[in-house]
């Protein structure tokens, strides 16, 4: 199995590294900074946008999507290396790249599914990064794990669909500059499970969309148009906003998940990675005890876990991203499973020993350990919980064992 890049990916991958250490780590506190005199923690900084334009300019844009017309035409396995590296400055790279979550995944689907008029009117903006997009699913009053247990409603009346529903972890919807969203509900409930829900395209200027209020994540209200609970009250949108047909709610789902889980986990392990280096920088410097930390039995413990846990989450997400590409989603189920449950958990723990390692520094905004580890954990969560994806691995070893029937 060979897991290493294409000429292609390595060329843009040493491009990708030179962007990053010369231009947009370099920037991270510029990046703060404009955000922080504006006031408005969503603001759009200008640094930002001019990341954008030498990305575009260096050939570095629209990297995750396998379409040559609209995007880099690598496979998952290229990109799996790519996105890695975009995970070592989580809050800047993947955006001034156009990679950042839910856009990458709304693209896909529309890329996928998407009419001509609806690739017209919101596909090309977005590939242009001309404008953000947000992902309602998730909703609070019941268990969204089990996407069956949505609510939402879609209804069809006359040539238009009315929407009604409460959603939440509505990544990026509170910036000025998230246009339109993708909505999961139900639309037939007399339907078999999984083909009760539907997805349809709403503009977030519709009358009737509301946010009501921004959700923080262990205390932190993040950047990029938040995490807001919405609020979709008679929304009313025309049937050609639909994607796909009834029904298809589920296997559009399906399809958005699995690149989207190789991107998160490669973007785990650069964030992983840089936890390292930071945690072996300050280890040679801070001095308790009389002696660096660098020098000390237990630091020892963790600088080899961590190369080992980073090591082996690498190979299994690249498998799976090899496997994606030469068997299809379907056939690296088990793969994505593995690497969803691997990788946020692996990047936990070793960014817990750089905070550690960095003493209160590490609590505090100095230095990006804090965000990231808040980031690591949440991701436990997004894209199914630890548990869902445990229960559909182990539920498929098993069957390997049942006898035929």
């Amino acid at each position: 199995m060979d897991l290493s890049l294409s000429p292609r990916g390595r060329q843009l991958r040493e491009e990708l590294q030179d962007f990053l250490e010369t231009r947009i780590i370099p920037n991270e506190v510029t990046y703060h900074e404009q955000i922080e005199a504006s006031g408005d923690r969503h603001h759009h900084p200008a640094i930002l946008e001019e990341l954008k334009a030498e990305a575009r300019e260096r050939g570095l844009w629209n990297l995750f999507l396998p379409d040559e017309e609209h995007g880099a035409g690598l496979t998952n396995l290229d990109y799996a290396h790519l996105a890695e590296l975009t995970g070592r400055s989580v809050l800047i790279a993947p955006e001034a790249t156009n990679c950042a979550a839910p856009d990458t995944g709304n693209m896909e689907v529309l890329h996928m599914f998407g009419t001509p008029a609806q690739q017209e009117e919101w596909l090309q903006p977005l590939l242009e990064g001309e404008i953000r997009s947000a992902f309602f699913m998730t909703e609070p009053d019941v268990a969204s794990s089990d996407a069956r247990n949505i609510r939402s409603r879609i209804e069809r009346d006359g040539d238009h669909y009315v929407i009604n529903g409460r959603k939440w972890w509505s990544s990026g919807a509170s910036s000025d500059r998230c246009r339109i969203g993708i909505f999961m509900g139900i639309t037939d409930p007399d339907a078999e499970p999984y083909r009760q829900q539907s997805m349809i395209l709403v503009p977030l200027d519709t009358p009737g969309v509301r946010v009501v209020r921004e959700v923080p994540v262990f205390g932190r209200y993040d950047g990029h148009g938040g995490h807001p609970e919405m609020e979709f009250t008679d929304v009313r949108v025309p049937v050609e906003n639909l994607l796909a047909d009834e029904g298809d709610g589920f296997m559009i789902a399906q399809a958005r998940l699995g690149p989207g889980r190789i991107h998160h986990c490669m973007r785990m392990i650069g964030m992983a990675e840089r936890a390292f280096d930071l945690m072996c920088q300050r280890a040679l410097v801070r001095e308790p005890f009389g002696q660096p930390i660098a020098r000390q039995g237990v630091f020892h413990h963790w600088v080899a876990q961590a190369r080992v846990k980073i090591e082996q989450a690498r190979l299994l997400t690249l498998k799976a991203a090899h496997l994606m590409d030469t068997v299809g989603n379907k056939g690296a189920r088990m793969e994505i499973s593995a690497i969803k449950i691997v990788a946020p958990a692996m990047a936990e723990w070793v960014i817990d020993k750089a905070i550690q390692t960095h003493g209160g520094a590490g609590f505090s905004d100095d230095t990006p350990l804090a965000m990231m580890w808040a980031h690591a954990r949440t991701l436990r969560m997004a894209d199914g919980p630890d548990e869902v994806h445990e229960m559909a691995l182990a539920r498929r070893e098993i069957k390997r064992y049942l006898p035929e029937t």
